[in-house]
């Protein structure tokens, strides 16, 4: 194996203890939450020095940043590894292009049998990490497959965001909301749906936002919707509006539907403020009345290794 230089990108660990110490009296005194959470913040831990160690066995170089410390392009890596869950892998994926893989690790997995004891009192399940293919268990394995074996990453379409014609600088991997800022408030917005030389008829929507996922965010929030599930090599988009008013049968239709590879989805915002989520709640950018928003699957792919059950399938 030739030399390579791997990037660690970690979920911090304070993360785990902004749930413990607010700086305001716990109103949950339960013991046992508070023995989870510190489970939680350990077996994590434990994973990020299990992984280092086998990097310095190995004499591969290496750096470490946690992800709250990132705030550039990603560069001059072989590899990025994660760990932690999804939402760190989907950090990582914010900074990479198109040419350095991604490998997720699953720090914290849920434990079936925790959930089953403590799922009368609160909830136990730990981290899903639905798109991370390593956990402590194989990470090992999956290093030496992709550095002496040429394990080959799947590409995954991700999604271009342009706010009156200036392309966002990330992409998103998962997906996107558009809403207003308060929850509780009407959103009006129109969109159509555009190919070179021709579009859909305009759809005028009042509505709590608009979703639009990928193929790898089709089974996350837009599932939870009521969408369906896409196959993971899917290039394209699926949108749903979210809680359609005064709607007619004839346009119910048009409330949920997809954006093939060669075509845009316009919108224009009609209301006084928006904000744009993309692959979350901590990445936000802000519209207003009058603003165009155009999303397309435009964008580079995502070059990652998937779990085996996300790979020659044709459902997520």
């Amino acid at each position: 194996m030739g030399r390579r230089r791997l990037l660690l990108l970690l979920k911090p660990l304070d993360v785990y203890s902004l749930h413990q110490s607010t700086g305001v009296p716990r109103r949950n005194t339960n013991p046992k939450v508070l023995q989870f959470i510190d489970s939680r913040c350990r077996v994590h831990k434990a994973a990020i020095d299990f992984c280092q160690d086998i990097l310095r066995r190995k004499s591969i170089e290496w750096d470490a940043v946690f992800r709250s410390h990132l705030s550039q392009p990603i560069h001059n890596f072989d590899l990025v590894v994660t760990i932690g869950g999804d939402g760190t892998l989907l950090s990582a994926s914010h900074f990479l292009n198109d040419s350095i893989p991604l490998l997720g690790l699953n720090s914290d997995p849920t434990q079936p049998q925790e959930v089953e004891e403590l799922g009368d009192e609160f909830d136990a399940t730990r981290s899903t990490g639905f798109l991370c293919a390593a956990t402590i268990k194989n990470f090992e394995q999956m290093l030496n497959n992709i550095l002496e074996n040429g394990m080959t990453p799947t590409e995954l379409s991700r999604m271009a965001i342009k706010v009156n014609s200036e392309l966002l600088p990330l992409y998103a991997l998962n997906d996107v909301l558009i809403s207003d800022p308060n929850p509780a408030a009407v959103s009006r917005f129109s969109f159509r749906i555009r190919k070179q030389g021709s579009s859909q008829p305009l759809v005028n929507c009042r509505s709590s936002g608009l979703r639009v996922s990928t193929a790898a965010g089709s089974t996350a929030a837009m599932l939870s919707a009521g969408g369906h599930s896409m196959s993971v090599s899917s290039k394209d988009l699926q949108y749903m509006v979210r809680e359609p008013i005064s709607v007619t049968q004839e346009h119910l239709r048009l409330m949920h539907g997809l954006v093939k590879p060669k075509e845009s989805m316009d919108i224009d915002w009609q209301t006084n403020e928006g904000l744009i989520y993309i692959d979350g709640a901590h990445i936000v950018h802000n519209v207003q009345h009058g603003d165009s928003i155009q999303i397309s699957s435009c964008a580079p792919c995502l070059k990652i290794f998937l779990p085996h059950h996300l790979l020659g399938t044709s459902k997520m």
